[in-house]
């Protein structure tokens, strides 16, 4: 193991002052006269009694490693008299936090001892640091596994962005929920000069599961171990971080610390600033046993290229094994400052003040700033780029219509299951996800919703950096929205004027999990049982192997409080009373009327409905149901394309007899808005309409033509 133990977090927030002085450390692999024997890879056993040639073997291992201990502690007393010469400036590595979750390491000052003499090289003074060359790329590897640790993740690469002047190459070690969320993020993000790649956590598990641990980060924590054998066999240095670490200064000026090392210098670490580990804290205090403080693995720089020719796996495997006779089973991590809780953000100290902006500062920053190119490096080519920029100069800048069309093919940041996300699939195979997309002004719907469907649920929510945070800060706030793990929360980070609904809604139905899904949005509030009723539709309807859309009845009512109907009888005594409506019949009739909302008050069986222009009912269909049109954004016509699309396609359309859905009131949007207000929103929509309904005819034909026609009738 890399030989750092590490102590009570409560305590070494105490010492939070010293974190934040540079404490960049050495360690020295000594090979000399200690011979690495091959070592079996499974663990220890508790037994009672031991092979005889395991003693000889343990006793002769004990000798080799108080050797090179006294030859550690006389090399430590040599450089306390040796003049301080000046070092290198440090960045922030030495002053971050580590992973609370996922990727903390462990062991023990003792196996420093046993592999290596360590010089700790704490300087204050200013020199001229190694330089790294303009374009030489520079690889960070981070263990993230999780949907905690993949938002947290999330900042640390923000603040090495903002700092860098060198391409990045990222080498994550992760499990398949935070591949999947990094991987999407990265991709949408599209910031050049940067590389990522992952590497599949379960296949690594076997390499560390053997060790007995009781940490709450689990064998995440002692993946730090085999990257050695993980990372490519070419790639000789590495920068290791955790997840919950800021940067206040460039990365490249750490990369450098690399040109310092001589001889079997291999690794570079921090000194723990805590008392803990001295053991003199109070009586009888007995923390593990660490070489002196003990080290701090939140940043680690690896040559290795040099620590596989130390056959580095066999060196910590053997630590382990003889650590783990006395231990039994490792329990710590390496505690020093997180920002993993609020509780954090209040703590009292002169150096913290400006640590705690320095995060804050980034967690909120806009990440959208940081696609800007490294001029003068060459890079690789990037095709979704590429043909994203060849399309984009396609279209004409003075079309008056220009911003419309460039939406359409906007990459927008994206951030799938921003928190905690958990779904067990049902065994009939008759499930069904609520769909909607959002923005920071209907948050308040999120808890009634909650309240009224039981399903599960996928949300796309487009908000800034900013209002990601004030959302998680919300959510965690509430009971109901904490209580449910089976909605899943993806976060596309704005950019541009528009108000992209339909790639929203794109976004939340990639996403769904169950065999059907019911396409809502959020100012609405389905009927209690909506859920289970839908469930039970899709039996008696055959949805499994029929192109059918569910029609939900949609209400609405002008009360911000309503006595929401407990049944379709009181839903029509409400009806009758004027304190429900029909949606929209008032301004917008077109858009339900083929509901048939007379036929509906009687109907005990569902019923069929016919198409007709301008129709967009919210509809309950399968899975793979074609994906709604890009080109409308904002206001306007973004769920009839839709709708037409399933026409199109041979949907049937049945409207349930017993389910309904009521609206609730809110402010205009500001989409609508400049609908009403702008002239040119209009005439930009109108042709936008056009385009689509020629879009229609070449891909479906004759077919397509009643959608012309019933257009120009209407």
């Amino acid at each position: 193991m890399l030989g750092m133990w590490r102590g009570r977090r409560k305590l070494l927030v105490a010492s939070l002052a010293l974190l934040f002085i540079p404490a960049l450390t050495w360690l020295y692999l000594s090979v000399g006269s200690f011979q690495v024997k091959p070592l079996p890879l499974s663990p220890l056993e508790a037994q009672s009694s031991m092979a005889v040639g395991r003693r000889g073997e343990q006793k002769s291992l004990e000798l080799r490693v108080r050797a090179v201990e006294e030859e550690n502690h006389a090399l430590r007393r040599d450089l306390s008299r040796t003049p301080r010469s000046s070092p290198a400036r440090h960045p922030n590595s030495d002053h971050h936090g580590n992973q609370t979750r996922n990727h903390s390491e462990e062991g023990t000052g003792d196996n420093e001892g046993q592999k290596s003499a360590a010089v700790v090289g704490n300087r204050s003074d200013c020199v001229q640091q190694p330089m790294v060359d303009k374009c030489e790329t520079i690889h960070v590897a981070i263990v993230c596994a999780g949907y905690n640790a993949s938002r947290d993740v999330v900042t640390l690469v923000k603040s090495v962005l903002f700092h860098r002047r060198n391409p990045l190459h990222f080498h994550f070690i992760t499990d398949s929920i935070a591949q999947q969320i990094l991987s999407s993020l990265f991709h949408t993000w599209m910031v050049p000069a940067v590389k990522v790649d992952f590497y599949d956590a379960d296949e690594l598990k076997s390499e560390v599961s053997w060790i007995p641990n009781k940490h709450y980060s689990g064998i995440y924590g002692l993946m730090k171990l085999v990257l050695t054998k993980t990372l490519p066999s070419d790639l000789q240095r590495v920068i290791v971080l955790d997840t919950d670490i800021t940067f206040a200064t460039d990365i490249a000026e750490l990369w450098a610390v690399f040109h310092k090392f001589k001889g079997q210098q291999v690794l570079g670490l921090v000194e723990n600033q805590s008392d803990w580990y001295l053991g003199n804290l109070w009586k009888n205090h007995r923390p593990w046993p660490a070489l002196g403080r003990g080290f701090n693995t939140g940043v680690i720089l690896l040559l290795l290229d040099r620590l596989r020719k130390l056959r580095w796996e066999q060196m910590w495997r053997l630590t382990a094994e003889r650590e783990l006779m006395s231990m039994l089973s490792t329990s710590l991590a390496d505690q020093v400052i997180h920002w993993n809780s609020p509780k954090k953000l209040r703590v009292k100290n002169k150096h913290v003040e400006f640590f705690r902006n320095l995060y804050l500062t980034f967690l909120e920053y806009d990440g959208n700033l940081l696609r800007r190119e490294l001029f003068g490096c060459p890079s690789e080519a990037d095709h979704n780029s590429e043909n994203l920029q060849k399309t984009l100069s396609q279209l004409d800048e003075d079309d008056p219509c220009y911003e419309f069309r460039r939406e359409r093919f906007t990459v927008h940041r994206t951030h799938l299951y921003f928190l905690h996300y958990e779904y067990e699939p049902s065994t009939d195979n008759t499930d069904v996800t609520l769909v909607a997309q959002l923005s920071m002004d209907r948050l308040q719907m999120l808890e009634a919703i909650c309240k009224h469907w039981e399903g599960p649920i996928s949300l796309a929510l487009y908000l800034s950096d900013a209002e990601a945070q004030q959302f998680l800060r919300y959510a965690q706030g509430s009971e109901v929205l904490m209580s449910r793990g089976n909605v899943g929360y993806h976060i596309v980070y704005k950019e541009g004027q528009f108000y992209p609904v339909n790639l929203l809604r794109n976004v939340a139905m990639r996403h769904v999990n169950t065999p059907f899904m019911f396409l809502s949005d959020i100012d609405f509030l389905p009927m209690y049982g909506l859920y289970e009723y839908l469930r039970k539709s899709v039996l008696q309807l055959d949805m499994t192997s029929a192109k059918k859309a569910l029609v939900v009845p949609a209400f609405e009512t002008l009360r911000y409080r309503l006595s929401y109907p407990k049944s379709k009888a009181e839903l029509l005594s409400q009806l009758d009373m004027g304190t429900l409506f029909t949606f929209r019949y008032h301004v917008w009739t077109k858009g339900h009327a083929p509901t048939n909302f007379a036929k509906w008050r009687t109907a005990t069986t569902p019923y069929r409905v016919q198409w007709e222009a301008d129709f967009e009912p919210y509809v309950m269909v399968r899975r793979d149901s074609p994906e709604y049109d890009r080109r409308f954004v904002g206001f306007g016509w973004n769920k009839v394309a839709h709708i037409m699309e399933l026409d199109a396609q041979e949907y049937d359309f049945v409207v349930l007899p017993n389910a309904y859905m009521i609206h609730m009131p809110h402010a205009p949007s500001f989409d609508i808005t400049k609908f009403r207000s702008n002239k040119q929103y209009r005439v930009c929509l109108k042709t936008l309409k056009e385009e689509f309904q020629q879009n229609m005819s070449r891909r479906y034909g004759f077919a397509a033509l009643k959608y012309m026609t019933a257009e120009n009738n209407s």
